[in-house]
């Protein structure tokens, strides 16, 4: 009997779009975080994708102050591999979003593959109070926010992380960004097993259809044949419906509060564990193993934990 395939879960615990007045459960301060995070991992997660936040606002805090009130406790406490963010917020500049990455090394860091429209403030529609007036205003600017990109930025970053033995969660969120990516492979930039992770429902990028999912893990096969690992995520009520579309098309899966708040129709998720715990048993329902941190490790070929500098 063929041996079942592991699959990987990665769990992104907080992000940038998501505002505190739309959840309770939004892990904001540190404490929060690091609770979420070894949640997510007890779970089943063995990839946790970190952002920081204001503690008293909940806004984006990209500076390595705010990363080191968390990373050392998680470290210590889970051996789930540690993804942190290089995106940032949209509205960063590349230098701000970089730092944390280049500061404590990690197995992984996140690297969006392409400039696109990030528009979120079709969610004005749904959320009409808010605790803090940053929150409003962050959604509202998006009708006029490009989230930039650039072939400049990508190599800025690949060459400020590459020599740290980190490698990359590479997130496309459209097929240009796939093409983006094997130019960076056919310079030799970037080196294989490429793990893809590829972005559903973002307003601005590619959408949610079957079609869509398809279209993507055909491109990614034509390009990278057997030289990556696919990972998807699905934004909003379409996480977990993407989750068991694409892993039973070989697809590794991302779910967690970053790219959805919610749990079911309607209701809120208590935590990115309880995501996890979902998305658990969809895949094991259908004849898949789930990868432990080690095994994400070797199928993606990592550095291991003693090699990060938090």
């Amino acid at each position: 009997m063929a041996a079942a395939r592991k699959v990987i879960i990665t769990c992104a615990c907080t992000g940038a779009i998501h505002t505190p007045s739309m959840s309770p459960h939004l892990p904001v301060t540190p404490d929060e975080i690091i609770a979420d995070a070894l949640g997510a991992a007890e779970a089943g997660a063995a990839i946790l994708h970190l952002h920081a936040r204001n503690p008293e606002t909940g806004k984006p805090d990209q500076t390595p102050e705010a990363f080191g009130r968390f990373l050392p406790q998680l470290k210590q406490r889970t051996s789930a591999a540690i993804n942190i963010t290089t995106g940032g917020s949209p509205y960063m500049k590349v230098e701000e979003r970089v730092l944390p990455a280049a500061r404590f090394k990690p197995e992984v860091a996140s690297l969006n593959m392409g400039s696109i429209n990030f528009g979120l403030y079709h969610l004005l529609d749904r959320y009409k109070d808010f605790k803090f007036e940053w929150e409003r205003q962050h959604l509202e600017a998006t009708r006029d926010l490009v989230f930039r990109n650039s072939f400049k930025d990508i190599e800025y970053i690949l060459e400020t992380c590459y020599g740290n033995g980190t490698r990359f969660e590479f997130e496309c969120y459209d097929i240009a960004h796939l093409y983006n990516l094997k130019h960076f492979l056919d310079r030799g930039l970037v080196k294989p097993p490429l793990f893809v992770q590829s972005v559903f429902g973002i307003l601005g990028g590619i959408g949610t259809h079957p079609e869509d999912i398809m279209h993507m893990k055909r491109t990614a096969d034509r390009l990278f044949g057997d030289q990556y690992r696919w990972s998807v995520l699905g934004a909003g009520a379409s996480q977990l419906r993407i989750a068991a579309m694409a892993a039973s098309m070989g697809s590794n899966v991302r779910v967690g509060l970053e790219d959805s708040l919610w749990i079911g129709p309607g209701e809120l998720a208590p935590s990115s564990g309880a995501q996890v715990r979902k998305a658990r048993q969809i895949l094991e329902g259908m004849g898949l193993e789930i990868a432990t941190p080690d095994e994400a490790r070797e199928m993606l070929d990592l550095k291991g934990a003693d090699q990060v500098s938090f």
